[in-house]
């Protein structure tokens, strides 16, 4: 069986179907449309792997990332939406969700595809 994610980051692949979000607005939607107890599943499994992700999604240019490492950086994004909820929000989050949908996030700088030294793109996404 083929992994999804790269070495190390094993606990994290039964979240990678619901919450590797490529784009902020899908981000956005997966927190929105998550109940708090699956937005707190996925907040615990990888909270204590942050550190190591950036450090691994670091080492190199995201321009030069493989499949893997592109869902470890599309989780660690959707993360730091649901950091939010979890750690700022907590409870209160559902009504804070009522209020972001008169806010919709249409894209962001990590929607668009990365590019390389000599300034072309590298636009195959897993």
């Amino acid at each position: 069986m083929s992994s999804l994610l790269p070495d190390g980051f094993a606990a994290l692949e039964p979240f990678v179907e619901r919450w590797a979000g490529d784009t902020a607005a899908m981000r956005a939607h997966l927190r929105d449309s998550a109940s708090f107890a699956e937005a707190a599943a996925f907040y615990a499994a990888a909270r204590p792997l942050v550190e190591s992700a950036l450090t691994r999604l670091d080492a190199k240019p995201i321009a030069h990332h493989d499949g893997g490492e592109r869902r470890l950086m599309h989780l660690m994004l959707t993360f730091a939406h649901v950091s939010l909820a979890i750690e700022v929000q907590d409870k209160d989050e559902p009504a804070h969700g009522k209020l972001r949908e008169h806010m919709r996030i249409t894209r962001a700088p990590a929607d668009f595809p990365p590019t390389v030294a000599d300034g072309t793109t590298d636009d195959h996404r897993a």
